[in-house]
């Protein structure tokens, strides 16, 4: 890959210490830098050795007679062999033509500059020891040309200049001195001064030419690979027209592009070859007729989208392109490049596909809906009519998804789908919300006993026996609908209107339609309202507890009580637990709310004998929340109840949940010797299985078999019969709810149910009045020696 100077980092100002060579930032490849100085200094080699050897023979030619000769020989010998080493030394690592050198390597380079100009240095001082002022100008003003010429010759490499320099002016100066003339002494420091800094202005700007230079290069380097790219990837093609709006100048690519020889395009229109067989019938599309206009008016254009019809394939091509105008701005056609973007047009498509239709069901989505309402919305305001939402949820579905499984749940949707497409006219627009909710979008909704014929029917028709996978699966509909404009002005209005309208439908027990009314809204308003006050009731200490009597059939005596949540508010007086119980878990407030019940019937229940036991109902929710085992044994300490001495009441639905887990809490609270009871047996769905999955301590048979059994109903006598025997021989007890009758009480003990909870014995009360039952207790039981009221 070509590397450029701004990926290799190469700055655009050079620090002096990098100048210099006495540091190497880290982030940047300076042994670049160093490689163009190395190989710009190299360049006056054979120069430098001429130079020194002329000056130091000129040198020993001024010394003849004044000093040592011997000492004179010596000097000169040890000059020219650091030359000749230097000269062969720059060979031997240029001929390696490196790209890249150390800062370590040039090391060996600056000590000859300094030994060169220390000889030089001594050799002046040899003639300030033993010669006159006369015969020391000549050899000063030599050296003074070497440092002139070191600071030009050497620049490219500073430091090796500077070096030389100062060496040799310490020695000048030095001797100068010595001799007794400070005036030429200051005067070699200045020219030396003078010739470091212009050492350092020569070789940074030497550096930043040859930067300059390398970068160019490199880019030119970059724009001949990007053409080579161009020419073979065969991604775009250039186009060019005459003034007449023909085809001149044909590259193979655009040929290529056309499907057709380069001879046989040139020269033909530009709008002919894009057109294809639509030139004859001159059945352009709009595209085609902008481009048309485009050419027509001489105007540029950019990324225009035009279908192409090739060997009768419509392909995509994107256009841009713009007049050629001479300097006199005379018109010569159009020059412009294009390219085929078919698969990323298709590539779009599909995106645009799947942002618009649900992929399970293949329904329209939501954001289609929500566009298709909106038409709608604005086609009635227009001509004064009315249109539809139907919103519809399936019954039942979570428990299909809960027990068998996504995948089962999710082909079940998809069957929905295909029953639902089937009901659809072209008055109706039918799509998925998401989850099991679907919406129907009806043009045309002026007839309202039109939408509740379809509402019936889409009723009928889901709940209908659907056979997946090699099991029967029996769902329901429930469905609510709105009018626009009358029941919203806008979608959002529109589509919550019918949001509320399922709601009630759902809250009478599904598989019913309801019609939008202007109390659901005030009846949502209320449960927002109340949802806000329930949220800080626990903080207000506005709940309480109330407990009712469980007896003994046999004996008559309190065995226990069940704790039965109570909420008085401030703003909606005493409400009752079917309003709030629901709205708190809808709210998600049953977890906090349920800890709180616990906790306080342990605390309650410890003043009581203790013989009598407390029942707490807890929900799925609640069960499956992570902490609650850690916060029932947190509640059972804290109050000092024994567990024996609690009950956790549960229902069916608990095990309407996907996976095992509700099952493996129920073993771990039976572990701690916590009691455990099956509320409202019979009503929910496999309720032997459940049994069978866990061992409840107590089954409680629902209210509407003990009144069916009072009323002598067969089916209620032989069910409570079957759980009675049933629970005897797995050894759980039961409990019969509901019991209001002497006959009822009579029929219960008959049937032989061991315990009995109902108002015939007592309505749930204060604690106060649950402790003052036991005031008068002794040992055994507490009878009731009448109905209390």
């Amino acid at each position: 890959m070509l590397r450029t100077f701004a990926q290799t980092g190469l700055p655009r100002v050079i620090p002096l210490s990098v100048l210099l060579g006495l540091s190497d930032p880290p982030g940047v490849d300076w042994g670049r830098i160093r490689a163009l100085q190395f190989n710009g200094n190299n360049q006056h080699g054979l120069l430098k050795i001429v130079a020194a050897v002329v000056c130091g023979l000129l040198t020993l030619q001024l010394g003849v007679g004044q000093v040592n000769i011997l000492l004179l020989g010596v000097w000169l010998v040890c000059l020219c062999a650091v030359y000749v080493y230097a000269h062969l030394l720059y060979r031997k690592q240029s001929a390696w033509q490196r790209k890249s050198i150390h800062r370590s390597e040039l090391t060996a380079f600056y000590l000859i500059s300094l030994a060169g100009g220390s000889l030089w240095g001594a050799g002046f001082l040899l003639f300030a020891f033993s010669s006159d002022l006369l015969t020391m100008i000549p050899v000063w003003a030599t050296i003074i040309c070497l440092m002139v010429g070191s600071a030009m010759l050497l620049s490219n490499m500073p430091l090796s200049s500077i070096l030389f320099i100062s060496s040799s002016s310490a020695a000048l100066i030095f001797g100068w001195l010595y001799i007794g003339s400070p005036h030429l002494a200051l005067a070699t420091l200045a020219i030396a001064v003078l010739l470091i800094s212009g050492c350092l202005m020569s070789g940074r700007s030497f550096i930043d030419r040859r930067v300059a230079e390398a970068s160019l290069n490199e880019k030119s380097e970059v724009v001949s690979l990007l053409l080579k790219e161009f020419e073979d990837t065969g991604a775009d093609w250039l186009w060019q027209t005459d003034t007449s709006r023909r085809i001149m100048h044909v590259s193979p690519r655009f040929a290529h592009a056309i499907g057709q020889p380069t001879e046989e395009i040139e020269g033909k229109p530009f709008l002919q070859l894009v057109a294809g067989e639509a030139w004859d019938s001159g059945k352009f599309s709009t595209a085609l007729h902008e481009l048309a206009e485009k050419l027509k008016q001489r105007d540029s254009f950019s990324n225009m989208l035009v279908p192409v019809q090739i060997n009768g394939e419509t392909r995509w091509w994107e256009l841009s392109a713009s007049p050629k105008l001479d300097d006199n701005g005379v018109f010569h056609g159009f020059r412009g490049v294009g390219s085929d973007i078919t698969e990323q047009r298709q590539s779009a498509d599909k995106i645009s596909q799947l942002a618009r239709f649900d992929t399970l069901t293949r329904l329209p989505n939501r954001l289609q809906l929500t566009d298709a309402v909106s038409k709608a919305m604005q086609t009635a305001e227009k001509w004064n009519g009315r249109c539809g939402f139907m919103m519809i949820d399936l019954d039942r579905f979570k428990a299909v998804n809960d027990t068998l499984g996504h995948p089962v749940g999710d082909r079940l949707l998809a069957r929905v789908a295909d029953r639902l497409r089937s009901i659809m006219t072209d008055n109706e627009l039918c799509g998925r919300l998401g989850g099991d909710e679907f919406a129907i979008v009806i043009k045309e909704a002026s007839d309202t006993q039109y939408m509740e014929l379809l509402a019936e029917r889409i009723i009928d028709t889901l709940s209908r026996p659907y056979e997946v996978d090699q099991h029967t699966l029996y769902i329901g509909a429930s469905v609510g609908t709105a009018i626009g404009p009358r029941d919203g002005r806008t979608v959002e209005m529109l589509m919550r209107s019918a949001d509320l309208a399922l709601y009630r439908s759902k809250d009478q027990g599904g598989g019913a339609y309801t019609h939008y009314e202007p109390k659901l809204h005030v009846q949502a308003e209320e449960r927002r309202v109340m949802e806000i006050a329930l949220r800080k009731a626990l903080e207000n200490d506005e709940l309480s507890l109330n407990y009712q009597p469980v007896v003994s059939a046999e004996s008559g005596g309190v065995v226990g009580f069940e704790a039965l949540l109570r909420w008085t508010s401030p703003e909606f007086g005493v409400v009752s637990p079917a309003k709030f119980v629901p709205l708190a878990e809808e709210a998600r407030l049953i977890v906090p709310i349920g800890e709180w019940v616990l906790r306080t019937a342990c605390k309650e229940a410890l003043a009581w004998p203790a013989s009598v036991k407390v029942a707490v109902n807890v929900s799925a929710d609640q069960l499956t929340e992570v902490n609650f085992l850690s916060m029932l044994v947190s509640a059972l300490e804290e109050s000092g109840l024994p567990p024996s001495r609690l009950e956790i009441e549960v229902t069916e639905s608990i095990f309407m949940r996907e996976g095992n887990g509700a099952a493996e809490v129920l073993d771990q609270i039976i572990a701690l010797g916590v009691n455990l009871s099956l509320d409202d047996f019979g009503t929910g769905y496999s309720s032997l299985g459940y049994l069978r999955k866990t061992r409840f301590n107590t089954i409680k048979i629902d209210r509407s078999f003990v009144q069916g059994a009072a009323k002598n109903a067969p089916e209620s006598l032989a069910i409570i019969r079957a759980v009675v025997a049933m629970a005897d021989s797995l050894g759980m007890s039961t409990t019969a709810e509901g019991a209001e009758t002497e006959e009822e009480v009579q029929m219960i003990k008959r049937l032989g149910c061991r315990k009995i909870q109902g108002y015939y014995f007592g309505r749930p009360m204060i604690p106060a009045d649950a402790k003052q039952l036991f005031r008068s207790y002794e040992p055994g039981h507490l009878e009731y020696g009448k109905k209390t009221a």
